[in-house]
């Protein structure tokens, strides 16, 4: 008798690498297996003194036999074919049940073996990572990561007393995968992974995890299946008729974490920015809402710009759910949504992607093209397939079950050059012996054509700071793809024209009319971000020239510029009210400044400005074509003065013309595109706005010929430090 059993019985080697939590491959121990006419159950079942095998329904199949001391049970059982096992274990102090999870077959399939190895596959947040679930009648949570190098991965939690011994998982190609039964929406767990060399690795979070824990805890979280019900999709199949390029977009850029803070301190929830931040949004008169990034990070000062969850909102303001709400009441009043999202780099921090299977798997091996020496982070391996279908993933992700309307792409330019902040000998020359990362182009190309094809309405956008041609222009004609770039020449030449005296402005008059003969090279916004009011930089009203009053009336002559100027508008918040502390992270905004008529003057202006941009085709129907715009008095050197005409088809022009000195220019004659009534839609010197309320009591007539071919002619108050917007009235 004793030798019959032998044929089915575990030997003691293999028993001992269960106990031990080493073995290489649990699936092939573990579970139910058929031994010639008997089935067999072997289980793991820590803390046990005897376990029976039942059905789901708790009928006896048979009794299993204590092999290992520690937990490791084996014996026949009464089955006739593979089928959930539950297992009642018990000891001196109780007795429990619990469902086998190697009784169960694998979820993914050959279908998703093929694409996963392709890196081709596009819903791999729906394989991926982990999903509650009733699979085989059982609820559970299905568990799946990339570890192709790992001997062994388990998953580990508050479930399982986060005993890597516990879960080991099935090894399909180097995805990692197992079910786990009883597993519930909130648990937290992360991945205990043994190396090739069998050193066990710091635990690590799921790089798909769609949930997380806050701060300073990291680990992953099993996310609520529960679709969220959306009420935009009136706003949604509007927005995909929209061509942004000739649409109003002002964009107010926010940090949720300091735009504004409970009395105690704290973070404003999800709900609450909904209810907060939304409505002051709208009516300042924005169109979108830009976040900056709210994958999670550990790190509050990184201002989430070295994330460790590509797929997971952040806990600090609430769950998934929550930013679904907050996303949706952003569409409800008509405002976009962008978000900040950052595929260039990743932080090191232990718990992350960093060697996160031992061996350089996300990142470069060799530092010369895997380490940024700007921020400590490793850079992402572009040309390896798996690691550009997990960033393309990332981007598809938030764009679909959030409705993100576009994507603002973080650190171009360091994506685009071997190298970018490196000195010669710190970097790999490209195949081709140049500096171009050929890989992170194909990549961004990659990212953009799957954003416009999969997402029509959606649009992305690029942080890039240096002159790589066709960074809009479509990838089917060679373009990187996105829908706009920031231009960041325009924010650095004329913030450093605002900042000399204005006696000094007159030699430096192009730094204002510099970026007009690049102006329609791509499709541009005008970025004052939150990079200009960091980092010692101070804000935008302590980097005017002159004493309070000229900072103040500087700044809002220099905003209607900018309103005026070709190319999209974004704004930081705090700016719009002029700010006068650097930001920081780490409080609220000043809010209180809005006490002093100064401030509010200059959130008055911010609001009045986005009302006729958003009014008035022909400050933004034609933002990115030449035939929109036209210069009236671009050499004005010694005035200080600059004067130009915006057009769009079927709409009134508009006119637009800055007097940079603290010097009345009155009367000062001009060419106008139009003889009548030009009324004065914006003047910054306006009581209103606090300023000293000269102008041109509202209506300015030009009358017909010029001296230098234009149409017509007009006499114009030009207030001091002052710009003024104004309507032809065609009627």
């Amino acid at each position: 008798m004793a030798k019959a059993q032998t044929h089915w019985q575990t030997d003691e080697t293999a028993i001992a690498r269960i106990v031990a939590g080493q073995h290489t491959d649990p699936f092939s121990v573990l579970g139910l297996h058929e031994a010639g006419k008997d089935w067999i159950e072997r289980a793991y079942v820590p803390g046990a003194e005897t376990v029976e095998a039942r059905n789901l329904a708790g009928k006896a199949l048979g009794q299993l036999e204590q092999r290992h001391p520690e937990g490791f049970f084996e014996g026949r059982v009464s089955v006739t074919g593979r089928q959930p096992l539950l297992l009642h274990a018990a000891n001196a102090d109780g007795q429990w049940d619990v469902v086998d999870p190697y009784s169960f077959g694998p979820i993914l399939g050959p279908m998703d073996d093929y694409f996963i190895g392709e890196g081709s596959h596009l819903r791999l947040f729906d394989k991926l990572g982990s999903h509650f679930m009733t699979f085989e009648g059982v609820e559970g949570t299905h568990f799946a990561v990339w570890a192709p190098n790992a001997q062994r991965v388990s998953v580990v939690g508050s479930f399982n007393a986060w005993d890597g011994r516990r879960h080991p998982m099935r090894n399909r190609n180097g995805i990692w995968e197992i079910f786990v039964p009883g597993v519930s929406p909130g648990a937290q767990y992360k991945y205990e992974i043994i190396g090739k060399n069998g050193d066990r690795l710091p635990l690590k979070a799921d790089p798909f995890a769609q949930q997380s824990e806050l701060r300073p805890r990291t680990a992953s979280v099993v996310k609520d299946p529960t679709p969220y019900s959306w009420t935009d999709g009136d706003y949604m199949a509007e927005r995909h008729q929209r061509d942004y390029r000739r649409e109003p977009m002002a964009i107010y850029e926010v940090h949720l974490g300091s735009w504004r803070r409970k009395p105690d301190g704290s973070f404003l929830s999800y709900d609450q920015l909904a209810e907060q931040l939304v409505p002051y949004v709208v009516d300042m008169g924005f169109t979108h809402i830009e976040l900056l990034p709210i994958t999670e990070h550990p790190y509050d000062p990184s201002w989430g710009y070295q994330p460790t969850g590509l797929f997971s909102p952040t806990a600090r303001f609430g769950d998934p759910a929550g930013f679904a709400r907050f996303v949706d009441a952003a569409h409800a009043a008509g405002l976009g949504v962008i978000a900040d999202w950052v595929p260039a780099h990743f932080p090191t921090d232990e718990h992350g992607l960093a060697r996160f299977d031992g061996t350089a798997l996300y990142e470069h091996e060799d530092p010369r093209i895997g380490y940024h020496p700007d921020w400590n982070t490793a850079i992402y391996n572009f040309g390896r397939r798996e690691v550009s279908a997990f960033l393309t993933n990332s981007a598809l992700y938030w764009l679909e079950n959030f409705h993100i309307d576009g994507l603002r792409v973080d650190a171009v330019a360091s994506m685009l050059y071997r190298d970018y902040s490196r000195e010669p000998g710190q970097w790999i020359p490209n195949q081709f012996g140049g500096n171009e990362n050929i890989e992170s182009v194909a990549f961004l190309k990659r990212v953009n054509a799957e954003t416009y094809g999969q997402h029509p309405g959606s649009f992305t956008v690029a942080e890039e700071s240096t002159s790589w041609p066709g960074v809009t222009a479509p990838t089917y004609a060679n373009g990187l793809g996105f829908g706009f770039k920031w231009n960041m020449g325009f924010m650095n030449d004329t913030l450093r024209y605002m900042q000399r005296d204005a006696v000094h402005r007159q030699f430096h008059h192009s730094d204002m009319t510099f970026g007009l003969l690049y102006a329609f090279s791509e499709n541009f916004i005008l970025p004052l971000s939150h990079d200009e009011v960091v980092h010692g930089k101070g804000s935008l009203l302590s980097k005017m020239s002159g004493d309070d009053w000229q900072k103040f009336a500087n700044l809002r002559a220099y905003y209607a510029f900018m309103w005026g100027h070709p190319g999209k508008k974004l704004l930081f918040m705090g700016q719009e009210f002029a700010q006068r502390d650097e930001w920081t992270e780490d409080k609220a905004l000043d809010w209180w400044l809005l006490d002093a008529p100064a401030h509010e003057g200059v959130r008055r202006l911010i609001g009045d400005l986005n009302t006729v941009y958003r009014e008035l085709p022909a400050l933004h129907a034609r933002d990115c074509e030449p035939e929109g715009f036209e210069w009236l008095i671009g050499n004005d050197h010694g005035n200080s003065v600059f004067a130009w005409v915006r057009k769009a088809p079927d709409s009134p022009p508009v006119v637009v013309v800055s007097n940079f000195t603290p010097v009345p220019r009155e009367p000062y004659r001009m060419p106008m595109p139009a003889a009548g009534r030009w009324i004065e839609r914006i003047n910054t010197d306006a009581g209103w706005y606090h300023g000293s309320n000269m102008g041109n009591q509202g209506v300015i007539t030009a009358t017909s010929g010029n001296d230098y071919g234009f149409p017509a002619t007009a006499d114009v108050v030009l207030p001091p430090l002052s710009t003024l917007i104004l309507q032809h009235d065609s009627g």
